[in-house]
């Protein structure tokens, strides 16, 4: 099922997105900190799910 890992990176695009937004807003340090790093859990979750495993 290849859906999911395609849903996880399109949310962390858009989290990437967010942060970029929310940066050039001049939002508060931790906003900007926490989307950030959700796009990057988005990603890796998205990249690890895409690799061969024992299934």
């Amino acid at each position: 099922m290849k859906v999911l890992p395609t849903l996880l990176l399109i949310l962390a695009g858009l989290l990437v997105g967010g942060t970029w937004s929310l940066l050039k807003q001049g939002a508060p340090r931790a906003a900007v900190v926490i989307t950030g790093l959700l796009a990057v859990l988005a990603t890796v979750a998205g990249v690890l799910w895409l690799l061969p495993g024992e299934s």
